[in-house]
């Protein structure tokens, strides 16, 4: 499928459709930076303008237009204002949605934060419906976590796909697990005990340490935001060895806990660790267009905004299929 690829950011969803098999004939991101790593990893650089100014007839001719629009708004990290006239990031959803119906574009995919789910307690996602159903598509969607795709990171997202009627309709969802969910009780059998977050960085040896003629076992914890020993996550500020870590995001920078039971040592996940636990290739944010390296705080936040590779990978190989 020829598809069209808005809220591009240094290009997930380019990645992981690509990577399927699909091409991607036009992109759109206003942040600069995020265009600039875009450039340097797929060759040519977004436009650049505010996704409100852009008209359906300029687009190419496509089959899917795709993108994660501003989560902030859904998201309980977020101020969850939804379709406000006060924060309007919300509204950009049906900016999308109106650049789809003026192309008259067969299909739609986007995803967001879990949040969108029961955001005004179901009322903004079934306005989402509705809008759609009122251009002429019909939905279907599904919430996919991460941690299910191979990758040691619980992120739940949603994602929708919508077909224009009069055109297939590609069945894709449920998607089903592709992955395991955690595969530390597996690896028990052969070799131990193995976190499955421990396999972020293979730098790390996450399971023993010598000590004389002795072994011991070494844990490897998620931990959320090191530098805030208060905060909590349902509760938990650390996870047990075995569980993915907790969802990347924009504000906060998670850790990692490394030693024995009697002693754990606590640090900064790295941005490179952040890239994996997207499923991104190593050090795909860490250069923009002319070579100069982008700062590490830019890049926990293109990791933090970004879409789980091996997620899109699944979607784009069932569209393949069903369409």
């Amino acid at each position: 499928m020829k598809f069209i690829e808005l809220f591009a950011g240094v290009g997930a969803f380019r990645l992981g459709l690509e990577n399927t098999g699909h091409t991607c004939v036009w992109s759109n991101e206003w942040n600069e930076k995020a265009r600039r790593i875009y450039d340097r990893q797929h060759g040519e650089k977004p436009d650049g303008r505010d996704i409100r100014d852009v008209k359906g007839s300029e687009l190419p001719e496509a089959d899917l237009i795709v993108g994660g629009f501003p989560c902030a708004t859904f998201s309980v990290a977020g101020q969850r204002t939804g379709f406000s006239l006060e924060d309007t990031r919300g509204t950009l959803a049906f900016e999308m949605f109106r650049l789809a119906s003026e192309k008259q574009i067969p299909y739609i995919l986007f995803e967001n934060v879990k949040g969108l789910l029961g955001h005004d307690k179901g009322r903004t996602f079934g306005i989402i419906l509705s809008v759609l159903d009122a251009l002429g598509y019909d939905c279907q969607w599904e919430l996919l976590d991460s941690q299910n795709f191979g990758i040691p990171q619980h992120r739940e997202r949603i994602f929708l796909i919508a077909n224009l009627r009069g055109h297939p309709r590609p069945k894709v969802f449920p998607i089903g697990i592709t992955g395991k969910k955690n595969d530390g009780e597996n690896k028990h059998k052969s070799k131990g005990r193995q976190g499955f977050f421990s396999d972020i960085s293979p730098t790390i040896d996450a399971h023993y340490h010598k000590g004389g003629a002795a072994r011991q076992y070494v844990a490897v914890r998620a931990v959320l935001t090191p530098s805030r020993a208060e905060k909590r996550q349902n509760g938990r500020r650390m996870k047990e060895d075995g569980e993915p870590s907790f969802t990347v995001g924009v504000v906060d920078r998670h850790g990692v806990a490394i030693g024995t039971n009697e002693k754990l040592a606590i640090r900064k996940l790295t941005p490179l660790e952040c890239e994996r636990l997207q499923g991104l290739p190593d050090n795909f944010t860490k250069y923009y267009e002319d070579g100069s390296v982008v700062a590490d705080s830019i890049r926990y936040e293109r990791c933090g905004r970004t879409i789980t590779i091996p997620v899109v990978e699944a979607i784009g190989k069932k569209l393949h299929k069903h369409y």
